[in-house]
């Protein structure tokens, strides 16, 4: 039940579409300027939406060095350590750290992520140099002073090998 579970929750980390969130919270508005959605799409597993997730950016492309969002806006619920795990998991499997900083970085995860319920959501900003902030229905949880831990987690959606090359497709918007 558990690894079904996780493959359900892996699905959601690749992509499925639920109403796409209107604007940004004030808060994550705030960090840079110009924010615009560059895309989106939704997160499915055997026909089960999962959430959906949209790729804010600041400024005209998605870049690694610049400031860009995700959020996800959950279709059903999840607990913190699904969320937990799950992430972990991708971030091992993409090359994220060794066992020490994947030990550390999961108590970051455990303090930042919330249990979430079906239409609430999460957003992820990439603070480039600095780390990672997260918010919950709009307000801050807490961040990650690791720029490292920031590229790997965010690796999860946007890196070339990530498990949902679609939704990977649909946030990244249209080739330029």
């Amino acid at each position: 039940m558990l690894r079904l579970r996780k493959l359900i929750l892996l699905a959601a980390l690749a992509g499925a579409v639920l109403p796409v969130q209107a604007s940004l919270p004030e808060p994550v508005k705030a960090l840079a300027p110009a924010w615009r959605n560059l895309g989106s799409g939704d997160a499915s597993f055997l026909g089960l939406r999962l959430y959906g997730a949209s790729l804010w950016v600041s400024g005209q492309a998605y870049r690694e060095d610049a400031p860009f969002a995700l959020a996800l806006t959950y279709a059903r619920a999840f607990s913190r350590d699904t969320l937990v795990s799950t992430s972990l998991d991708e971030m091992r499997r993409l090359g994220g750290g060794d066992e020490a900083r994947l030990a550390r970085w999961k108590s970051d995860l455990e303090r930042v992520f919330p249990d979430v319920a079906a239409g609430e959501t999460i957003v992820g900003v990439h603070l480039p140099g600095r780390g990672a902030a997260f918010y919950h229905q709009g307000r801050l949880s807490g961040e990650v002073a690791d720029p490292a831990f920031s590229r790997a987690f965010f690796a999860i959606w946007l890196d070339s090998r990530t498990r949902v090359p679609a939704l990977r497709s649909r946030l990244l918007g249209p080739p330029s």
